[in-house]
């Protein structure tokens, strides 16, 4: 029985500087970030599509983890394999080294290329010109190695994409200790998994992970003066995790009461120890649960 078929456009990238490795995918196909993106911190990255062979990801990065090329790692995988020519993957290590591969029997159009920390590549698209758009963008647009693999994908989408249409959409960045409590590599995980606009979806729910778990810049640490205190005190009270009176005062009860308050809404990642706070969570808080107001009739 062959594989399941998540036709696909992707690409793989490294950052050498932050040390992060990733993986952007969409497809007309449920669940595609379930079945495409492989990757560890500090080894590589691998996509692994058309009649994917899900076994590719887990032997490619045991393989890069010994020191064997991308193209090396490629010449492997399809060794042997009877279904070798409806395969297609992409691959990236953490030196930048990379490999691109498509069968050549995997549907029209079909194709990859690679670049500078980067391999794209996809079949069933519209044409050469979404690859060469997840290419193009990718080399061009500047932040985080997040931002720029999913202005890649966005761009793929805007050339044409999957010419069966959109579906599912998903995010993969490891960085070692980049995860939850700093106890993995899985530094953003994300997946949406049936959309009729999965990567604006997917650009949402990254906005989301970055307020929530995203790290606080220095220059955003506020100290809680008088003003923010007694702001603080009024709306934890008006949702009951405050009693005590609203004195503008940053004193114990205060502070217990923000750290349940804080946590019950997600935030404990971005909490301060002390007399501060993190702009971005005043941010959030304030446009929340802060005094709505409307303008008149």
């Amino acid at each position: 029985m062959l594989p399941i078929h998540p036709s696909t456009f992707s690409i793989v990238a490294c950052d050498p500087k932050a040390k992060e490795l990733g993986i952007a995918v969409e497809s007309k196909f449920l669940a595609v970030g379930a079945i495409v993106p492989w990757a560890a911190a500090g080894v590589g990255a691998i996509a692994t599509q058309s009649w994917a062979n899900t076994s590719y990801g887990p032997r490619g990065l045991r393989l890069l983890k010994q020191g064997v090329t991308p193209k090396q790692v490629a010449a492997k995988l399809t060794s042997g394999d009877e279904h070798v020519d409806l395969r297609q993957f992409g691959i990236v290590d953490a030196r930048g080294r990379v490999a691109t591969y498509t069968g050549k029997s995997c549907f029209q159009w079909a194709g990859g290329l690679t670049g500078k920390n980067y391999a794209a590549q996809g079949n069933i698209l519209m044409g050469a010109q979404v690859v060469d758009a997840l290419a193009h963008t990718f080399e061009t647009t500047e932040g985080d190695l997040a931002s720029r693999l999913l202005a890649a994908l966005a761009a793929g989408q805007a050339a044409g994409g999957d010419r069966r249409g959109q579906e599912s959409a998903a995010l993969l960045v490891v960085r070692s200790g980049g995860g939850y409590g700093g106890y993995n590599d899985r530094y953003i995980d994300l997946r949406v998994d049936d959309h009729p606009q999965p990567i604006e979806e997917l650009k949402r729910v990254l906005d989301l992970h970055r307020l929530y778990l995203g790290k606080t810049n220095k220059a955003d640490i506020l100290p809680i003066d008088e003003g923010i205190a007694r702001e603080l005190q009024e709306i934890m009270q008006a949702r009951g995790f405050y009693a005590g009176p609203i004195t503008g005062g940053w004193d114990e009860p205060t502070e217990l009461a923000f750290r349940e308050f804080a946590g019950v809404e997600n935030l404990e990642d971005r909490l301060i120890e002390g007399k501060h706070i993190d702009r971005v969570v005043l941010e959030f808080i304030r446009e929340r649960f802060g005094p709505q107001v409307t303008t008149p009739a």
